[in-house]
């Protein structure tokens, strides 16, 4: 019975190693599934192995949970299965960032040439190094109040220009851009590209932050990143990024990942968004809904007018029915006769006030008339005055004998020339009146 030199097998179909000299070369290569074959039999003698490393990626299916593991001190990982189906032993809490050990066993599948880390046993270790970390800072934040409601700032209405902190070309960025648009074409973006994992993440994000915060003509800042697993998304958690954020004036919309994926600038960000397109429709309004929503509030506006002009109206027609409207005459006659009373009321006090003032103008007149020098003069006295210098002629003395004398009488002046004084009684009876 003799050998296939290119399968290793005997005539009778039992497989053997290939001898050294029969082995592949050029001339002579295996075929696929010997490989394959080969590799799952070397592989299969491995057994099961206890590993320990961190929980990155746990995700549950219907019938298998697919995740991965970190090594806790170097740069490799492992995607691993759990099969439910086999029953096996997983706590019902584990989750991203745990720390654990896990009962794997190698199984490379022949046909699809894929290598798959079976696990059927886990436990709890602690808490990640990394977890244990980002609780502490988590901690530490919250007791700062960068976490607080309080100060969370409000999202502008219809922001003029958005700022986009977001990875090149990435699909986050397309959902952001095309779903802003849909809603309002007129909305204005200024992009940053920068990293959305690894190490570079936590520097260049924060100084888009603060670029952007600089700019007056941004009005709000979208920080959007398509989701991921746990180390994806550990730089959008590192403690430089956060206060960056926290110290921002212009406010921040975190859409980093979907609902089970919470870096802590989800905490710290104004509002957390679950994925890019979620964002650009809590930032960018719809401009349909607004159009209806204002021509609601016109139609309810234009209702209320017409009920309340309608209202009015009927309690102007109620108040002009009632009888003391009905007819305006009776404001006319009513107030004429109050009028005319008033009119009599003054008309008597002003005749009153007259014939008073006319008898107390004729009692002064007769008492003036009494006072006056003209009626003295007309009871038979007379002024007599001297030339200038001199003036009224008070003694007998002041007009000697030639002194020219004008003599005032009640009728009219004459003239006179003093003879001096004289002690004839008769013409001292002379200037008596009789």
């Amino acid at each position: 019975m003799g050998s296939d030199p290119r399968t290793g097998q005997m005539a009778s179909g039992r497989s053997v190693d290939a001898p050294a000299s029969t082995g592949p070369s050029a001339d002579s290569p295996w075929p696929i599934s010997v490989l394959n074959t080969k590799l799952h039999e070397y592989i299969g003698r491995l057994g099961d192995v206890w590993v320990e490393g961190e929980v990155t990626q746990w995700q549950q299916r219907s019938n298998a949970i697919y995740g991965k593991l970190k090594d806790l001190h170097a740069d490799a990982s492992i995607g691993i299965t759990v099969w439910l189906s086999r029953g096996s032993r997983i706590p019902n809490d584990i989750k991203q960032g745990d720390h654990v050990a896990a009962r794997v066993k190698a199984d490379y599948w022949a046909k699809g040439g894929t290598l798959s880390m079976i696990v059927s046993e886990m436990r709890h270790v602690g808490l990640g190094d990394l977890l244990e970390q980002l609780q502490r800072l988590r901690a530490q934040l919250a007791d700062e109040g960068l976490f607080d409601a309080s100060r969370k700032k409000r999202l502008p209405f219809l922001p003029g220009r958005i700022g986009l902190i977001t990875g090149a070309d990435s699909d986050a960025e397309k959902d952001v851009l095309r779903n802003a648009a849909l809603r309002w074409p007129a909305v204005q973006f200024r992009t940053i590209h920068t990293a959305v994992q690894g190490d570079r993440v936590p520097a260049e994000v924060t100084a888009a932050i603060q670029t952007l915060d600089a700019d007056p003509e941004v009005d709000v800042i979208i920080i959007a990143r398509g989701g991921g697993d746990f180390m994806h998304l550990i730089g959008f958690s590192d403690e430089r990024l956060l206060r960056a954020a926290a110290a921002a004036q212009t406010p921040i919309v975190s859409a980093i990942g979907h609902e089970n994926d919470r870096p802590l600038l989800d905490e710290v960000a104004d509002l957390r968004a679950s994925t890019p397109t979620d964002a650009a429709k809590r930032v960018v309004p719809d401009v349909g809904d607004e159009l209806l929503r204002v021509q609601q509030a016109r139609v309810r506006l234009t209702t209320r007018l017409a009920s309340i002009l309608h209202t009015e109206s009927d309690r102007i027609a109620q108040l002009r029915s009632r009888p003391a409207l009905a007819s305006t005459r009776w404001i006319i006659e009513g107030r004429e006769e109050d009028v005319l009373r008033l009119q009599q009321r003054s008309d008597d006090q002003f005749g009153r006030v007259i014939e008073r003032g006319a008898a107390e103008i004729t009692q002064l007149f007769a008492h003036l008339t009494a006072l006056s020098p003209q009626a003295t003069l007309e009871r038979g006295y007379a002024i007599v005055r001297g030339t200038p210098p001199l003036g009224v002629i008070r003694k007998a003395a002041d007009a000697p004998a030639g002194t020219p004398l004008s003599v005032i009488l009640a009728d009219g002046r004459i003239g006179a020339t003093s003879t001096g004084l004289t002690d004839d009684p008769t013409v001292r009876d002379a200037s008596r009146p009789s």
